[in-house]
């Protein structure tokens, strides 16, 4: 399978499938390269809540809303709690935790539309973002998946949704962004123990840390990937990237940094239609 993120700026990657298939569709996933923070955020940090200068935050943000003809006034942002919550948001929505945090949604780690004119946002450092299309019904969303999120199946909750409004899970397609690989992330038993409410027994996520007892090494990709399938999407529909944010250095890891570190912007919306 082909890697679904590839480079379009030094400060961002884009699903290109989907940006080459779907007219006025924009998707991807920023790096830490090319913005106007300094110290621990250097240098495109686009979280508010990590103690960066709020100044520099809204230039990052408006720095890569001018690089997507997307500007910044028409980004809608959450305030993320590692929880299961998802919202449905709307033109009118324009703005909220855009360039003030205080605006954002409130207790959300998920958002979808089938409106046109905005960019569904959410913040990273390791957790993995899911990105959700269905071409049918014009609709996208995105959600925010660490461990927590995971085994409290924000991506079921999201594809439950979208199938009680009309949608089938046949109908959408999944990308699994770019997040901490199985290599970088190792977790407790206590971690283990919620993974295992989502397993059969086969193709296990996780493995034994070699010496370490009650250590694993977890994969929260392939158990995302493994969510989604078993709420309804056709695995040939679910595509995961391998890019790493704990391995590369283009990208903020919150594991490797030892929390001292900025975020990612990870993106979803469809541009305006333009009248001919």
């Amino acid at each position: 399978m082909t890697e679904p993120f590839v480079s379009a700026h030094d400060s961002f990657y884009i699903i290109k499938d989907w940006h080459e298939a779907v007219p006025g569709l924009v998707a991807g996933f920023s790096t830490k390269v090319g913005g106007s923070s300094l110290g621990h955020f250097d240098s495109l940090n686009t979280g508010f809540h990590v103690n960066d200068r709020l100044e520099d935050v809204c230039a990052n943000r408006q720095m890569i809303g001018g690089l997507l003809s997307f500007p910044a006034e028409t980004w809608i942002g959450a305030c993320q709690t590692h929880g299961n919550r998802i919202a449905a948001v709307k033109k009118s929505d324009s703005g909220k935790g855009a360039l003030c945090y205080d605006t954002s949604f409130a207790d959300t780690d998920g958002l979808y539309t089938e409106d046109k004119g905005i960019l569904l946002t959410l913040c990273y450092a390791d957790c993995v973002p899911l990105y959700f299309l269905s071409r049918q019904h014009e609709r996208v969303g995105t959600a925010h998946a660490g461990w927590k999120g995971t085994v409290l199946g924000i991506g079921a909750n999201m594809v439950s949704q979208w199938k009680q409004e009309g949608i089938e899970p046949e109908e959408i397609e999944a990308v699994i962004g770019p997040s901490i690989c199985e290599t970088c992330y190792k977790v407790d038993q206590r971690v283990i123990d919620e993974v295992r409410r989502w397993t059969d027994g086969s193709a296990l996520p996780y493995s034994p840390a070699a010496g370490e007892s009650g250590q694993f090494y977890l994969s929260l990709q392939k158990l995302n990937e493994w969510i989604l399938i078993k709420a309804g999407i056709p695995k040939e529909n679910i595509r995961s990237t391998k890019r790493c944010t704990s391995c590369s250095t283009e990208f903020f890891s919150h594991r490797r940094d030892h929390g001292k570190t900025g975020r990612m912007v990870g993106f979803i919306g469809w541009k305006e239609r333009v009248s001919s």
